[in-house]
């Protein structure tokens, strides 16, 4: 295994349990970058009715560097306001290139501010017991997801927030940016037990091995409030899944994928490829790699609604008394295991699509709460910290 090849050569896990197993992570080599994008004041974005646009924008970060790299070499995670990546040295540049596009992109076409910055992973190895720890797991065959520990990846973030040092300030000569795959036509998921709960928990120990034992015990905890009724937790499924034409956010993707193209043509292209994957989907018709219900199927398996760096998130669809237990339980955590927690509750859930190649299966499905999800809930993590601290 090359070190630029590192992220391709970790085995991956299945049972999402394993973000817990200190044996499936590698450190990180020295001469690769952490990757921060993040809409700055999105929660002022949110409050205004725009957590699509910031969803959009979020993605679209991922979606840029993995147009421009090898896919199954690019760790990731997705925060809803924003994005978290990986980058080999030979990819720094480039990927920094296709960001800052980006950024042009979410201001002239969202009206949105988007922070970028690099951290290299030797700078943060520096810092005492601090390391950037990369894990892989898979959501189907073709389609993994990066997970963090380590500590490393909080660092970062709280450098690139805080000062200049690694903010990315220079515009590219060439700011178009390749957004192909990057799609928003699925209508908001409508919870179907009561409530869309955004929840972000953090463990705060020096020991890791304590942190580990923490979020499997989290995990485990939130299973036996909800698996006992019977309950479809997972956000996306059969009932709530509902395509319609021409979809009402289109015009975010027409936005994102224009590029150099002639907005009317590009917009009438989108508008008739819709038309045609809803008449596939409705009548269940097979065309160029897609079939509509294997398509529905694979979706659900390839949604991402638990992710983990440095920061356990889980967006889950639970009854109300349930949401109510999840809490409770949270809280006692806090008080005996000094756990950091937020939530968020809303009644639906937004999903943007990265669609790479339809006859393997490989596309991914982001899902946030509707009206802020993950945002509000590190809002409300914020909260609870400043309460604590006065």
């Amino acid at each position: 295994m090359t070190r630029a090849g590192f992220y391709a050569g970790i085995e991956a896990f299945a049972d999402f349990t394993g973000i817990a197993d200190l044996g499936n992570y590698r450190l990180a080599p020295d001469d690769w970058h952490v990757v921060i994008a993040d809409v700055v004041d999105s929660t002022a974005a949110i409050n205004a009715g725009r957590y699509k646009d910031v969803n959009m924008i979020g993605a679209a970060c991922i979606n840029a560097v993995l147009n421009i790299s090898q896919k199954k070499s690019i760790p990731y995670v997705f925060g809803g306001d924003g994005a978290t990546l990986m980058v080999p040295p030979d990819r720094v540049e480039h990927a920094t290139n296709v960001l800052l596009g980006v950024r042009d992109l979410a201001a002239s076409k969202f009206n949105l501010s988007l922070r970028v910055g690099v951290v290299p992973v030797a700078e943060i190895h520096r810092q005492p017991g601090v390391r950037v720890m990369v894990g892989k797991y898979r959501l189907s065959p073709g389609n993994d997801l990066g997970v963090f520990s380590g500590g490393g990846i909080e660092v970062a973030e709280q450098w690139i927030k805080s000062g200049d040092e690694y903010l990315l300030k220079h515009s590219p000569e060439d700011n178009a940016v390749d957004l192909s795959g990057l799609s928003c036509r699925w209508e908001p998921l409508a919870s179907q037990n009561g409530v869309m709960l955004s929840v972000l928990m953090q463990a705060r120990s020096e020991d890791e091995t304590i942190n580990a034992n923490l979020y499997r015990q989290l995990i485990e905890d939130i299973a036996a409030i909800t698996d006992p009724a019977g309950v479809q937790v997972k956000p996306v499924c059969a009932a709530n899944m509902k395509l319609r034409w021409p979809p009402r956010n289109l015009r975010n993707e027409i936005n994102a994928t224009q590029g150099r193209n002639n907005r009317f043509g590009h917009a009438l292209g989108l508008y008739l490829n819709c038309l045609v994957q809803w008449l596939l989907d409705r009548f269940d018709i097979t065309a160029g790699g897609y079939r509509g219900r294997r398509y529905r199927v694979e979706l659900r398996d390839n949604t991402d609604y638990r992710r983990f760096d440095d920061t356990l998130r889980i967006l889950i669809d639970c009854e109300t008394g349930q949401a109510q237990a999840i809490e409770e339980m949270l809280e006692n955590r806090a008080r005996q295991d000094g756990l950091r927690y937020g939530l968020h509750r809303s009644d639906s859930a937004l999903m943007t699509c990265l669609v790479f190649n339809l006859d393997k299966g490989e596309h991914i499905h982001f899902v946030d709460g509707s009206d802020g999800g993950f945002t509000a809930a590190a809002k409300n993590l914020k909260a609870k910290q400043a309460s604590t601290t006065s």
